[in-house]
């Protein structure tokens, strides 16, 4: 693309034309073929209910904002995706400590 932008400018489009159009249309099949692999991040499933999201993280119903952080990180460095783990059992655990957080904070 650079090339032909550069025989373009100096004047020469019969041959800096097709060399910008091969890679425009290069990049945009590029761009379709990148989409298609793409899969969505699946949605996190929200724990049911405050007592759900304690038993997920093992913490006791009088845990404090740091208990629900410390057993957050805990178990999120077995069950990452870069260890190992899935994203949806990495989500549901992230929505959990933030379900347990907000109720935290309400209280």
């Amino acid at each position: 693309a650079l090339v032909g932008a550069v025989l373009s400018a100096k004047g020469k489009p019969v041959i800096g034309a097709p060399m910008l159009i091969g890679a425009a249309l290069f990049f945009a099949g590029q761009g379709k073929l990148l989409r298609k692999g793409r899969t969505a991040t699946p949605k996190p499933l929200p724990p049911q209910d405050i007592a759900q999201a304690r038993a997920l993280l093992g913490v006791a119903p009088d845990a404090d904002a740091d208990m629900i952080r410390a057993a957050h990180r805990r178990l999120i460095a077995s069950v990452h995706p870069d260890k190992g783990g899935t994203e949806a059992l990495a989500a549901q655990i992230n929505a959990a400590r933030d379900l347990l957080l907000r109720h935290q904070a309400e209280r």
